[in-house]
């Protein structure tokens, strides 16, 4: 529902200024003439009538470690005794940042207007996922803010700290690929022409690897363009198949069956789904609205599809556990975890316990991935240096021979 800025003549003569909540211009006179106050100005919020016109510009966000940051120092403000808008407008009074500073000038606005904290985060999008905007609305129903937001941020932090663990273990092994890479196409397009000069003009037949190379240089000599444009259509090609949510499907379950990596991607899913879950119900959210959260996070239209399912079966009756061991995406252990605290009624308790174990299983997983694939990217540079190198040294010892005779 709109809210509306309103200056007004009140009983007494004096004016004063303030916000209503209405759905229209005309109900919020209405409701300003029922307190005895007379409207001088009534107008609607930049916000509302934005959303009104259907013209929502696009707003700043802020990267997720600066928003768990945000919502630390809301909780420890709130820890402190201070009311929520006076909170956040302390906050606000210290954010350097242009961006956090349009973000709590919207919140407060939305806020002060008598919209809930949860519902003015949702109407500005991101940086608030479904996931964040769930945490404030059961923090709101709660009445337990400074817990719940000090709950988040952990999560968020986590989140953070995941993503740069991954991150780290990746780009060195990328470095080494894209090293391989322009190391190939120089000797090929540069480096080899140069060398195989001499030998084609002494006419000798030339040894297989040496002809399929120079057929490969001549090749990307000639059509370096054509290759270029290829490879950019085929990226865009992928993307826009991937962009079908059938093919993404495919795509996701094949990577969960890629060795290695497949484990390493379902480590880091079911790290991040069980201490979601187990912080999401630990606020207080039911276990259906959570499920339907963290479907959202998990980064795999594989394990969410599992997801959606086993939100089916617990819809009808059944318990959490079963559907997760059908689905055959998670590990035993997260299944055992669940049954028991399904049983003993300690369920949130047992998913955060249980997130430290598989935080564990993730850093394990990332030190495999790199481990093998800088060895597996070495292995392959030896064999297309090898390759290479017999390809240019096999004639010059054919010319030497001939040369000798």
């Amino acid at each position: 529902m709109p809210s509306f800025r309103y200056q007004a003549l009140a009983a007494d003569g004096g004016t004063q200024n303030g916000t209503v909540v209405a759905p229209d211009r005309a109900t919020a006179v209405r409701l300003l003439a029922q307190k005895g106050e007379t409207p001088l100005s009534i107008e609607m919020s930049e916000a509302d009538a934005a959303l009104a016109d259907g013209r929502v510009a696009k707003r700043p966000s802020i990267p997720r470690n600066e928003l768990a940051d945000l919502i630390r120092e809301l909780a420890t403000a709130l820890e402190a005794g201070l009311p929520l808008m006076q909170a956040l407008r302390t906050v606000r009074r210290q954010a350097a940042r242009k961006g956090l500073q349009v973000i709590l000038d919207f919140i407060i606005e939305r806020v002060e207007a008598g919209v809930p904290f949860h519902q003015a985060a949702k109407e500005y999008g991101p940086p608030f996922d479904d996931m964040t905007v769930g945490m404030l609305r059961a923090a709101d129903a709660s009445g337990r803010n400074a817990e719940i937001l000090h709950q988040l941020a952990d999560l968020l932090e986590r989140s953070v700290e995941l993503r740069r663990e991954v991150v780290g273990a990746v780009i060195y092994p990328l470095m080494i690929a894209g090293l391989i890479a322009v190391s190939v196409v120089i000797l090929i397009v540069f480096v080899l022409p140069r060398v195989m000069k001499p030998i084609l003009q002494a006419d000798l037949e030339l040894p297989m690897p040496t002809q399929i190379l120079m057929a490969i240089s001549d090749f990307m000599g000639a059509w370096w363009p054509a290759i270029l444009a290829a490879i950019v259509l085929s990226w865009v090609g992928f993307r826009n198949w991937l962009a079908k949510p059938d093919n993404r499907l495919k795509f996701d379950g094949f990577m969960l069956r890629t060795p290695v990596v497949g484990q390493l991607v379902r480590d880091i899913a079911v790290a991040r789904f069980t201490r979601t879950l187990g912080t999401l119900v630990s606020a207080g959210i039911p276990i259906l609205s959570a499920l339907k959260i963290v479907r959202d996070t998990l980064g795999n239209t594989a394990l969410t599809s599992a997801i959606d399912q086993v939100s089916d079966k617990v819809t009808t009756g059944q318990s959490l556990a079963d559907p997760l061991e059908r689905s055959g995406h998670f590990p035993p252990l997260l299944v055992q975890i669940v049954n028991i605290g399904e049983r003993s009624g300690r369920l949130e308790q047992m998913l955060l316990h249980a997130a430290g174990s598989f935080d564990r299983q993730v850093n394990n997983s990332l030190k495999l991935f790199t481990r093998m694939l800088p060895t597996v990217l070495l292995i392959v540079m030896a064999l297309v240096a090898s390759f290479v190198l017999a390809a240019i040294l096999l004639p010059i010892i054919e010319l030497q021979r001939a040369a000798g005779a």
